[in-house]
């Protein structure tokens, strides 16, 4: 397997060799039937941290005998550490090859913080809230957002909640991500795909106005 740096909560690409030695063909027949490469990320005693990991389709057809050879795709774990990668093939919704007894590939990676550079919309946050939201990027998290002066669904308070059910208002973003709706006229992100995402009720913002001032 060959990969470029890896940082925490971001895609990446792999570059695998897996060689079928059964005697059936291997094959991906339709967007959730059939082999996929796939991958779990464990800590360093095998427990599992991810387990159903982004699943990539076989480019063509894997004869018995035959190596494949090609590009998939993952995505990191939180927060940045030392971790095991595991790939294996998934034959979906029904089992991973290496529950029949093949041996799945295993290595440790060193997971780095993540380091795009952030953008916040439509505020202008003091030094303290751009460095706590700078260390939830770092984190893994590619978009950053918190409570914000006036609207009721983002009140301050209360801590970390990677559920959070409302969009994002004013956020921090890592490229290429950009605000994607608005709130009460504000930019807003709402999460999309399975890019990470974090809301603390600690960051506090007055948003500015529609002039660009800041409000209060």
């Amino acid at each position: 397997m060959q990969h470029g740096p890896i940082e925490a909560g971001a895609l990446c690409e792999l570059r695998v060799e897996a060689e079928n030695g059964g005697t059936a063909p291997w094959r991906t027949r339709g967007h959730e039937d059939g082999l996929f490469l796939s991958y779990h990320w464990l800590d360093e005693r095998g427990n599992p941290i991810v387990w159903d990991g982004v699943r990539t389709a076989l480019e063509r057809v894997v004869a018995p005998g035959e190596t494949l050879a090609q590009t998939m795709t993952a995505r990191a774990p939180i927060p940045p550490g030392r971790y095991r990668l595991a790939v294996d093939l998934v034959e979906e919704h029904r089992f991973w090859v290496a529950e029949l007894g093949v041996e799945q590939h295993e290595e440790p990676v060193d997971v780095l913080p993540r380091s795009a550079e952030p953008r916040v919309f439509g505020a202008d946050p003091d030094a303290e809230w751009r460095a706590h939201a700078a260390a939830l990027h770092a984190e893994g998290y590619a978009a950053v957002g918190g409570a914000v002066d006036g609207l009721r669904d983002h009140p301050a308070g209360g801590g970390r909640n990677p559920r959070f059910p409302h969009p994002l208002v004013c956020p921090s973003l890592l490229p290429p991500l950009e605000p994607n709706c608005e709130v009460e006229g504000l930019p807003a992100w709402r999460p999309e795909g399975d890019e990470p995402f974090m809301y603390d009720g600690r960051l506090i913002l007055r948003p500015r106005s529609r002039s660009g001032r800041r409000s209060g």
